[in-house]
């Protein structure tokens, strides 16, 4: 009996003959699930694309792991915790690194930047030497080579790699006292500008020199750091290792993950995508009474069916399924058509970059097998109840004129 119900429910959507009036609200219907399905595929699509944009934005800012001292901000007894990470098999490499707020000045022109000084290793943890596209990476060989930000570069004039062209960075001093002379206010160093690479607004106005560098102008010993940056062989281990190294490290280690480093940043990225979930949601379960319209224009146009079925031993229970498959054909139809439109159409924007958001950047988009899933779920769920909601028809309608 359920096998005939689901065939008189394929006859109804795919057969030719019938009522003009039922044939174009079924089609209308599987043309609006499609329309809907279509438009939150591509938008979900589009901000997977924002997502990963917006790791590649950020994946110089932050490495996989990155340590910290809780006592202080230079990270204690340094030798124990590089062993430590030295014979941890789930690291690839790791760099030492200080980063504090420089003034920087050039001929009259002066600015102020981030100072970040690093180790020779920190190209393994952050391959910012394959971003410069003009100059070179300091060769470590001096300390006092840098590698610019292109805005801060820009401002400045700062000539590329021109022995005698020196711009000089001022550190301030801490502590208290009386000023006597210009030396008790700063220290300050010489530099020359080696090359230039694109802070991507994430590394705006920052310097990358040699960590001898921040040690001399911060009057730190050799072989201090602020914070130890860390490359993972696998970055999904990243929980993890970084609770391992925790509790081979003791309690005055910090550790954060590249995620908790930029929770604000991901929080919000999240809630921007629940927000356009939930209203194109609201959008496709608006599009499914377009589907109880349907349900009840076949239900009047085929009365007169209804009731001979019913004559014949009909039970209503399978007529009532008849009319549920009908709406489970509509939805299934609407979803899988507008699964397919939707991928061609975020195909079409990955070769062709056709809609941009500006001049420069193409609509970012990125197809995962996770968004098929969401959104025939959604779709399908909503389908589904408004189907069994609008299929239960009355035998008094059905047997009384």
């Amino acid at each position: 009996m359920k096998n005939i119900a689901f065939y008189i429910a394929s006859r109804y959507l795919l057969a030719k003959k019938g009522s003009t009036a039922v044939t174009f609200i079924t089609w209308l219907s599987v043309g609006a699930m499609m329309v809907a399905v279509t438009a939150m595929f591509v938008i979900i699509s589009v901000f997977s694309g924002l997502e990963t944009l917006n790791k590649d934005l950020i994946s110089n800012l932050h490495a996989d792991l990155t340590l910290k001292s809780t006592s202080g901000k230079t990270v204690k007894d340094l030798d124990k915790v590089t062993s430590v990470l030295k014979n941890n098999k789930a690291i690839s490499s790791f760099s030492r690194v200080i980063e504090e707020k420089v003034y920087v000045n050039y001929k009259g022109k002066g600015d102020i930047a981030y100072l970040r000084g690093v180790d020779s290793a920190y190209i393994k943890v952050n391959p910012i030497d394959k971003d410069v596209f003009y100059g070179t990476y300091p060769s470590f060989k001096y300390s006092n080579e840098v590698l610019m930000e292109t805005n801060l570069h820009n401002r400045l004039s700062i000539p590329i790699d021109s022995t005698g062209n020196y711009a000089t960075i001022f550190m301030p001093k801490p502590g208290t006292g009386i000023i006597n002379k210009e030396e008790d206010i700063y220290n300050k160093r010489d530099f020359l500008v080696t090359g230039v690479f694109p802070g991507k607004e994430q590394l705006d106005s920052y310097i990358i020199a040699p960590i001898e560098l921040t040690e001399e102008l911060l009057s730190l010993p050799k072989k201090s750091a602020y914070q130890i940056v860390i490359k993972l062989k696998n970055p999904d281990n990243a929980d993890s290792v970084k609770q391992n190294l925790l509790s081979s490290l003791g309690k005055n280690i910090e550790i954060k993950t590249k995620e908790e480093e930029n929770a604000a940043f991901w929080k919000m990225i999240n809630t921007e995508k629940m927000f356009i979930y939930l209203i194109f949601a609201l959008v496709i379960f608006i599009t499914t009474f377009n589907l109880a319209g349907a349900i009840i224009i076949l239900q009047i146009d085929k009365k007169e069916q209804s009731r001979s079925l019913i004559s014949l031993g009909f039970p209503l229970s399978h007529l009532r399924m008849t009319y549920f498959y009908t709406g489970i054909l509509i939805v299934i139809s609407g979803v899988i058509s507008g699964l397919i439109l939707g991928t061609i159409l975020c195909y079409f924007q990955l070769y062709t970059e056709f809609f941009r958001a500006n001049e420069i950047l193409p609509f970012p988009v990125k197809i995962v097998g996770k968004n098929y899933l969401i959104v025939a779920f959604t779709a399908s769920l909503f389908g589904i109840i408004i189907s069994w909601f609008f299929s239960k028809i009355n035998k008094d309608y059905i047997t009384k004129s």
